[in-house]
């Protein structure tokens, strides 16, 4: 027991000793590696304030340079502005020198003119005062005073133009008398020439058939309001009479007519006959007749033996369909004037085919006659020209009237068809080309006129119907555009009777439900 207790202890003392040793050892090596440490820190410390200086260096001597590069440059930049700025001060110098010349020369120029305009305001003065004692004398000399002598001048002149204004009008009067005299005789030697022909004059009336009575008054409508629409429309007068089942439509314009009949037609065919469906029907109708006038310059063609025309041509000749000339048909006439100048072409031995050309095509310009300036020779030509036409068709257009003188057996050939066409007997009538030109002058005198939007010769010429533009023409100056109208037709037409002028001013509101 002892034993153990000593070995105990033993051990005890043992471990005690062992545990001092140990922490002997680790503070003895604990303490060299704190030396080490601390040398450690140090030379990290030493070789950082090395590094730092290093670096100081390095840092002081890059902005040392960039100092120098920076004072450089603001030298040179010192120095380039420095001689601009010399520039400048040398130019604004000799700007100020040559200012001062040209002020100088300005003060004398102001010198100069003051002593003129000195000079000219004694001379005014002097001329006034000179006009003055003139004008006293004068009027001393003839007893009259200024405004006395100023109104005997003027009544002197206005009597004296007066005077020469009569002479002239009694010269002009007289030329006319004599031109008039020489047309008369050279118509006259025209229609004395004989000639064959199966047709003559053309209507200026179309009749079209109603199935009853009663439509007539559908025609008419409430308060004639049909009527009064077709009428205004096509500018076609329609003649409700006591004849049976029929209406008469009466009007100088062969166009107006035929789309007038054909719009009545339809109206009938249809039932429907009221404001709205007339103006489609009209329309319509329109469309229509521009076919046909293309049908018709089509059939000129095949009836001749013309080909290759060109399309603006064609329609131009049919429109001559509805163009008549001292009442013959244009469009027939022509035709009859290609055949003939073929068959004298033939019988010469020569190319039928550019007579015929020619002659289908010489009276081509009355198919715009009417809208365009200038005599239907003229315009043939400009029309022939302009759609490529062989150089002898245009000088046969040209000479057909004998404006130029005929170079070519062709113009010759075409001239000589014209006047044997035109002067068969009954083939024209001269008052009823006379009394359509009456109704085209009425029509163009209204459309001329500031206002007006379209107008219509109705009634045989009794009567022109005027539709005004609504924005332009208010209801009161409606009545002096009348009163100006009905001057203007007494001043450049001749006409038995009166002439009834008819304005008409319609506003339309449209709008759509949706």
């Amino acid at each position: 027991m002892i034993d153990t207790i000593i070995t105990l202890i033993v051990g005890v003392v043992g471990l005690v000793i062992g545990v001092i040793v140990g922490c002997l050892y680790r503070k003895k090596v604990a303490e060299k590696e704190i030396g080490s440490a601390e040398q450690e820190a140090t030379r990290i410390i030493n070789d950082a304030i090395k590094a730092g200086e290093t670096k100081k260096r390095e840092a002081i001597l890059e902005a040392k340079d960039e100092i120098h590069r920076s004072r450089t440059e603001a030298e040179r930049e010192i120095k380039e502005r420095r001689n601009e700025t010399q520039k400048l001060e040398r130019r604004l110098t000799q700007k100020e020198e040559a200012l001062d010349r040209k002020t100088d020369a300005l003060d004398q120029k102001n010198e100069e003119l003051n002593r003129k305009l000195a000079q000219v305001q004694k001379t005014q003065e002097s001329c006034d005062q000179l006009k003055n004692e003139q004008i006293a004398a004068l009027e001393r000399i003839s007893g009259l005073t200024r405004e006395e002598a100023k109104d005997y001048l003027v009544s002197s002149i206005e009597q004296e133009a007066q005077h020469d204004a009569a002479v002239k009008l009694r010269e002009i009067n007289q030329r006319t008398k004599e031109e008039a005299e020489a047309t008369a005789r050279e118509l006259i030697s025209i229609a004395i020439q004989r000639c064959a022909a199966d047709h003559v004059a053309e209507a200026t009336v179309s009749v079209v058939p109603l199935p009853n009575d009663e439509m007539k008054g559908r025609i008419i409508g409430r308060e004639g309001r049909n009527i009064r629409t077709l009428e205004t429309l096509t500018g076609v007068d329609l003649i409700i009479d006591d004849t049976p089942e029929a209406i008469t439509l009466s009007s100088f314009d062969p166009v107006r007519r035929e789309v007038a009949r054909m719009a009545l037609e339809k109206l009938i065919a249809d039932g429907r006959i009221h404001p709205s469906r007339i103006e489609e029907m009209v329309e319509k109708s329109k469309r229509e007749i521009d076919q046909i006038i293309k049908s018709e310059g089509e059939r000129a063609m095949f009836e001749t033996g013309i080909h290759g025309l060109h399309p603006e041509l064609v329609k131009l000749l049919g429109r001559l369909r509805y163009r008549t000339s001292y009442g013959q048909n244009v469009l027939l006439h022509s035709i009859e004037v290609a055949h003939v100048a073929g068959m004298l072409a033939s019988e010469l031995g020569l190319d039928p085919v550019p007579a015929r050309r020619a002659g289908l095509l010489h009276d081509i310009g009355k198919a715009v006659d009417h809208e365009v300036e200038g005599s239907h020779v003229s315009i043939g030509v400009d029309l022939a020209k302009k759609y490529k036409e062989n150089p002898q068709i245009v000088h046969a257009i040209a000479a057909h009237h004998g404006d130029v003188e005929p170079q070519t057996v062709i113009a010759c050939l075409v001239q000589a068809a014209d006047a044997i066409s035109a002067a068969r007997p009954g083939a024209r009538r001269e008052n009823l080309e006379n009394y359509i030109k009456r109704l085209e002058k009425l029509e163009e005198i209204a459309n001329t006129t500031s206002g007006v939007s379209s107008s219509y010769a109705i009634q045989a010429g009794r009567e022109i119907r005027i539709i005004v533009k609504p924005d332009e023409v208010s209801d009161d100056k409606m009545i002096l555009l009348a009163r100006d109208i009905a001057k203007h037709i007494e001043e450049e037409l001749d006409y038995p009777g009166q002439i009834k002028i008819n304005m008409i001013r319609e506003t339309r509101a449209v709008d759509y439900a949706k």
